[in-house]
């Protein structure tokens, strides 16, 4: 498990923030931007269009999403998994005590925690989600799939618009929601190449079940039409979620903008699994990075 040395967890707040990283504060968010840039392209970019004064900490956020999401990747068996998720519920929680400061994306989280007054419960409950990926456990339903998505990318959007209005609550929970459930069922369907190598399923089971289709199939990479049809009505899902979100668009000030803007990649995304000759199994889903940064400038200036 990942730790650092020396420090105590903020219980107050500009001053404690000097205590957090006193001459590495700087330091601790610069590594966050890098992290996000190498691994989370999108999010990167998109936090360009905020004001310079929110990304440091738009880039902390997301660094600690990138973190959690990580976890299985470094771990071989589940319970040591459970153990890093339940270090950083402690750091969140004020339990990690001088661990904190070693670690540069947990000191850069709680400054922004602090500096922008953000509610701890959806981080822990972003950390609790995330339990899922360490289990090779079926995704039950749609609406746990569903409930998944809220709590991790939906989560983040609203956090973001939290830092991007200066800590103080904007509203737009509900589009919040929609963004973030588009944004992630979209991600999962793009990561299933990895997932199925993984033993991983993220696609509902009941959705699976009706196309005739169960998890070994998946893992063993005979889904055949099923997956197919699976992805597909998966895509209708995703699409019926960004049009809930259009229909609040007058709703949403313009300042949060940066912290949908990722959202606006869903449906090339979406095109792109339904060009001829898609395989769910080999077919890497992405787009040229000049297109993405095209997407996301058009997105920018528009409503």
């Amino acid at each position: 498990m990942t730790t650092g040395r020396g420090g105590t967890m903020p219980q107050t707040d500009t001053d404690d923030r000097r205590e957090i990283a006193p001459a590495r504060l700087p330091e601790t968010y610069a590594h966050c931007a890098e992290l996000v840039r190498e691994q989370d392209q999108d999010r990167y970019i998109a936090g360009l269009y905020a004001p310079e004064d929110r990304r440091a900490a738009l880039y902390a956020l997301y660094a600690f999403s990138l973190e959690i999401a990580r976890v299985r990747a470094l771990v071989s068996e589940p319970l040591p998994g459970e153990v890093r998720l339940q270090w950083w519920r402690d750091v969140l929680e004020g339990q990690a005590g001088g661990e904190t400061q070693g670690h540069p994306v947990a000191a850069a989280l709680l400054d922004t925690v602090k500096r922008y007054r953000l509610p701890v419960a959806p981080l822990t409950a972003l950390i609790d989600a995330r339990i899922f990926d360490l289990y090779d456990d079926p995704m039950p339903s749609l609406r746990d799939l569903e409930g998944y998505a809220g709590e991790t990318a939906s989560a983040v959007i609203r956090l973001a618009c939290i830092i991007l209005a200066g800590g103080r609550d904007p509203g737009g929970a509900t589009a919040c929601g929609h963004a973030g459930v588009a944004y992630a069922l979209t991600g999962l369907m793009r990561a299933f190449p990895w997932h199925a190598a993984e033993g991983q399923v993220y696609l509902p089971a009941d959705i699976l079940a009706r196309n005739g289709v169960t998890r070994d199939d998946i893992v063993r990479g005979r889904g055949g039409p099923g997956v197919l049809y699976t992805l597909k009505e998966l895509r209708e899902i995703a699409r019926g979620h960004l049009k809930k979100l259009t229909s609040l668009s007058e709703s949403i000030p313009s300042g949060l903008k940066p912290a949908f803007l990722p959202v606006a990649l869903v449906e090339p995304y979406l095109k792109r699994m339904e060009v001829g000759g898609y395989d769910p199994y080999r077919t890497i889903i992405t787009l040229p990075a000049w297109r993405r940064q095209w997407v996301l400038w058009r997105a920018s200036r528009s409503r």
